[in-house]
Parts: structure tokens; sequence; C-alpha cells
């Protein structure tokens, strides 16, 4: 009888023995029945039940030959003689292994699927089920407590991409200066181009590498403007970043900044826009980049301006002119983009918040914006031909995270407001703003939370198929049933009795 060479390794004898045994034409009855092993047991000898695992069989076989007081040596010399008797006695059927099967000329091909043990059993049943989709929105410039501040949200965010399959969510929640966390599930997406993305006007492309411009104001002085050409330069070299091209803009852009008295936010403009939009066109014709970074020369502030938000309370007043920024070109070029701003370290203090210190361990915002943007999804309007069917569309979001009184956002009423495919709103109490945009006062249905661990629970409930309110004490009530109309339009009354 024709059989393979006994291979060397132990993991390949135990492949070996079950394509020699399959391949010698033994149906699954007779696989399964034969309850004896590959070594030569004498029935009255006592050894141990047989383990349910196929891993552990194997595991099984080593150590009752080994029991039986053969020493590894005597192993060794006896796997030749006992070849054909290992192939003809294996204990119970495997699934079939990835490995080249060589039959025979009498041998018949196995009937067994060609699964992988090393596998695990969800990787395969992900194909049948749909995709979880999660938005998470902490609004720039409102003071949030969460996520108002140098990144401080990156963790909420890290925490929900292992819960979810795709997580779409914005730079004020990425962004930390000096600091970023690469996560492969999470889409980096301009606000102004989530909220488009929301009202279902376009649609999110994936992508492997963006083509990223470098756009500088020319307010910037010669020093600070070499500190910026040196980070590209390492995300170039360190990161492999794809930053393919840099200009300055004819003219400063001067940034102007301030607080609404009206509503606490931060905002801002640009005194000369036309400048930057003309430094992105030129970038986009000449290097056909597809993102732009750009970075501003901010104002400098008086520390005593900015000691609240140092110390982890205030308002970042910055951010809201970042997004002025970002929503201009986001909305004239229809591409990612993302702003830094450029600023002069500010002078060493030890009261300094956690959640502020990433802003002032270097002398740029710029490496974060960078790293977002070398992989941010591409912009397509969803009316256009070059819509693709591997695009992300708002129906198929699955749950929106958000503060308890930022709902009020365009984005987030989109979502609320949804005829079809409505996602499920969570709100979160502990993340408050200076905004007073309530559920209660803009009449959406939420989920309202705690916090963002018990954010997380929700969604991963929801991701299961789980009512979440099944999870908590007396939240589930009694099944009633409604009156139905007969075709006549005569009410039948139903008693309203709980179905047990």
């Amino acid at each position: 009888m024709n059989v393979d060479p006994l291979p060397e390794s132990d993991v390949e004898v135990f492949r070996w023995h079950r394509t020699q045994y399959l391949g010698l034409g033994h149906s699954r009855r007779h696989h399964d029945t034969s309850l004896s092993w590959y070594l030569v047991v004498p029935r009255d000898m006592n050894v141990d039940p047989l383990p349910e695992s196929d891993v552990e069989v194997f595991r099984w076989h080593r150590t009752q030959y080994l029991g039986l007081g053969h020493s590894s040596q005597m192993q060794q010399r006896r796997k030749k003689n006992c070849a054909k008797m290992m192939a003809l006695h294996l204990s119970r059927p495997f699934p079939s292994l990835p490995t080249p099967y060589r039959s025979s000329a009498k041998s018949r091909p196995s009937v067994y699927p060609n699964i992988s043990c090393f596998v695990p059993h969800h990787h395969h049943s992900s194909k049948c089920r749909k995709e979880y989709t999660s938005v998470m929105i902490v609004p720039t410039g409102v003071g949030a407590t969460i996520g108002g501040f140098a990144g401080d949200a990156l963790p909420v965010a890290r925490a929900l991409s292992s819960v979810v399959d795709c997580l779409i969510t914005h730079p004020n929640v990425l962004n930390a200066a000096m600091l970023y966390w690469p996560m492969p599930n999470v889409l980096y997406v301009e606000g102004y181009a989530l909220d488009r993305f929301a009202e279902g006007f376009w649609g999110l492309k994936p992508v492997l590498q963006n083509k990223v411009g470098l756009v500088l104001d020319a307010g910037i002085e010669e020093e600070l403007q070499i500190r910026h050409l040196q980070v590209a330069d390492a995300a170039r070299a360190s990161l492999g970043l794809p930053v393919v091209e840099c200009i300055v803009t004819d003219t400063p852009l001067k940034v102007e900044k301030w607080v609404d008295p009206k509503t606490g936010q931060s905002t801002g403009r640009i005194r000369n826009p036309d400048s930057l939009l003309q430094a992105v066109q030129t970038l986009i014709n000449q290097a056909q980049v597809n993102a732009i970074a750009v970075v501003g020369r901010f104002p400098d502030d008086d520390v005593d301006d900015i000691d609240d938000y140092r110390q982890g309370m205030g308002i970042d007043i910055l951010a809201g002119v970042e997004a002025v920024i970002s929503h201009l070109l986001v909305k004239e070029f229809q591409i990612p983009c993302a702003h830094a701003p450029a600023m002069l370290p500010l002078p060493l203090t030890q009261y300094l918040s956690p959640k502020s210190a990433a802003e002032e361990i270097g002398y740029t915002f710029l490496p974060c914006v960078l790293a977002g943007l070398s992989n941010a999804p591409q912009y397509l309007v969803k009316n256009s031909k070059s819509l693709e069917k591997s695009c992300i569309l708002a129906n198929d979001v699955d749950s929106v995270i958000l503060p308890i009184d930022a709902c009020g956002g365009d984005g987030a009423l989109a979502f609320a407001t949804r005829k079809r495919n409505k996602p499920l709103i969570i709100a979160v109490e502990e993340n408050e703003t200076v905004l007073n945009d309530t559920p209660d006062m803009l009449g959406i249905e939420v989920i309202k939370v705690a916090n963002y661990w018990e954010a997380i629970g929700v969604i991963a409930a929801h991701k299961a198929g789980i009512n979440p309110n099944s999870l908590r004490r007396n939240r589930i009530n009694n099944l009633r049933c409604t009156s139905a109309v007969l075709a006549n339009g005569t009410a039948v009354s139903s008693a309203a009795t709980p179905i047990t």
C-alpha cells in the first residue's frame, strides 16, 4: 500500500495521519466508530478518556503512548513501522486541513470541506452577517468635558473601535497634536463631510492611501516653518506617510479667533481665504493630491487667557476657527482636509491637566493630522456616476454616540430624523458641553446613558441583536395586543392582557 512518507514534525504527523486515513477511502461512519488508536493497546488496559477537542485528541495520542512506557527515542524508531497502522487507526474524524493532498491511484478524494481548524469559527460566520457601523460625534469648540481638549476622546474611540466593525468619527476626536493612535477600522472624516454624509448627500469610499498635500501659511515665521517641514519629512521617513508636496500661500491668511458670546462656542475667520483656496487648487492641479493638511499661523495667546484650558477646564479657543478652515476647503474641493495651528511654544508650567498635555510636548500639532489624512476615506457625491457599491452610506450606520446636550448639529439631526434605517442614537450624560441641544428639547428619541462605559455596553448589545433594555432591571414591559381593523372598517377590540 502506497502512503506518503512520515514527516518529522509532530504537528505535521498529526496532519499526515488524517490525510492518509481519508486517502484510503474510509467513510465517515467507519471513522466515527473507530475507537482504537494508532498504538497496539490491550483492551483491558486503562487509558484516559478520549477528549472532545480535536487538538486535544492529538495530544492525547502522544500522552497515552508515552504513558505506556515508550521513550521518545523508541517512538521515533517505531514511526516508520507504524506508518500504515497510524493511517488506519485514527481515533475520530478531523476537519480537513489546508495541506497539499497527494492521492494514490487507488485512493479517492476526501468529501470533507477544506476548513482550517486553526482559524476561529466566527471568522467564517462573519460573512453571513452585516458589518456593524457606528458614528462617534464630539462637536468642536464647545467645551466638551470629554473630547474638548487635546485628543482626550481618543481613548473612547479606541475602546469603541474594538467593539464595532467600522467606526466613523472626525478629527476633533482623533487628533492629539503630537500623539495619534492608528486604528484600521476607523474612518477619519472631516466635520462638514460628516454632516453631508449623515444627510445622505455624500458617500465615504475607504482607501489604502491618499496623496497628501501640505499648505503652510505665509504668515508663519521662518524657524516655525522649518519645524513643520521637519515634521512632514519625519512622517515621510519614519512612518512612510504619503506627503507628496508642500506649498506656501502667496499672502498671510491672517487667522482670527474669538468666543461667541451668545453660544459660548469658539469660532473665528481667516482674512484671506482666496489665498488658501488658490494654494490648494495649485496642489491639486500640479501634484494631483487628494487630501490637504493646512497649517495656519494663529495669534499667540496670553497665558492668562488659556489658563483654564491648560488646567482641563473651559473651551478650546483654537478649535472653532480650525473647523471654519477645514469646512471651507472640504465644501469647495470635496476631499479630506484637516488643520493644525502654528504657534510659539507656551512657557512651561507644572500645573497642566493630562487632557491638555498633548499640545505642549512639541513645536507642532501636525503629526496627528498627517497620520489621519494618509488613509482618510474619499468623499463621493451620492448622485454622481462615480458612486461605487463599496462606498459607505448613511443607510449603513447602525448607531450614533454623542454628548447629551449636543444633539442639534446637522449630522446629529439628520441621523435622528431618518425615516428608514434609523440608527440607534445614544446620548452620553457625563459628556457635557456649553450647548443646550438636548434630546428632550429637540424631540429626539435616544437612549440616555450615564457615561461612555454604558454607551459601549449598549452598542455591544445592539450589535449582538439584543434589546439593550433587556440588560437592565425591570426595563421590559408586558407585551400587549392592539386593536385590529376589519376590511369594512369595523374595529375589533382586543383585551389588553399580557401575553405569556
